[in-house]
């Protein structure tokens, strides 16, 4: 009798939702696809929903988080603000990793070395995946933090999961009436079409048999 499939594991991405970060987005959603893993973000709570508590539990849904500080700055608009959503929402990861039953893994990214211990030092002794602010950096990052997964998709692989993501936007935004990757409906129609690529593009790990003594 065959095994039951093991259900794919969740990531809580946490990471700016502007423009100018849109090509690192689907490079975060296309890497994390081709590990067999299903990403997950705030875009999907509901906007009447008390939004502390859904992000507390779609983070304590997840078995991995992703966080990328690398533009907690201050934003471009009158009387700037620094942005503290990314830097909060590790914070909730953090604490949950530490009082988790089931347990959590999380990995902090940023674009720069050393940046990291002068913006959060808190998490002096925690290595950041430094990725450039590179689609190849993120990839390359992803490739280090989830090694230990039963995928081991190339760079080349991860990235012709972003071209395909990237060919099918267009209609994508089209249909969904918007020109932001950053909804609901986006979001989940870009996850849908990044694991359509990565169930195409990356092999599927062989089940290991059990040797006869």
């Amino acid at each position: 009798m065959p095994k039951p499939r093991k259900p794919l594991a969740d990531v809580f991405l946490n990471v700016p939702y502007d423009r100018p970060f849109q090509n690192l987005c689907l490079a975060y959603i296309s890497g994390i696809s081709a590990f067999g893993l299903v990403p997950r973000a705030t875009l999907e709570i509901p906007s009447g929903a008390r939004r502390l508590d859904r992000i507390l539990q779609l983070i304590q849904s997840c078995q991995y988080s992703v966080h990328d500080l690398s533009r907690v700055e201050l934003d471009g608009k009158r009387r700037a603000t620094p942005r503290f959503n990314m830097p909060f929402e590790l914070g909730l990861a953090v604490a949950w990793a530490k009082i988790s039953a089931t347990g959590h893994t999380w990995f902090v990214y940023e674009s720069r070395i050393r940046r990291l211990s002068k913006s959060l030092s808190d998490l002096d002794g925690t290595d950041a995946h430094i990725h450039s602010a590179t689609v190849k950096g993120v990839f390359r990052e992803l490739c280090n933090a989830f090694v230990g997964e039963d995928r081991h998709p190339t760079i080349q692989q991860m990235r012709k999961i972003y071209q395909d993501v990237s060919d099918t936007l267009p209609v994508i935004l089209k249909q969904a009436g918007t020109n932001t990757i950053y909804t609901a409906r986006t979001f989940k129609d870009i996850c849908i079409a990044a694991r359509a690529s990565a169930d195409k593009n990356v092999p599927k790990p062989i089940a290991r048999k059990r040797l006869k003594r």
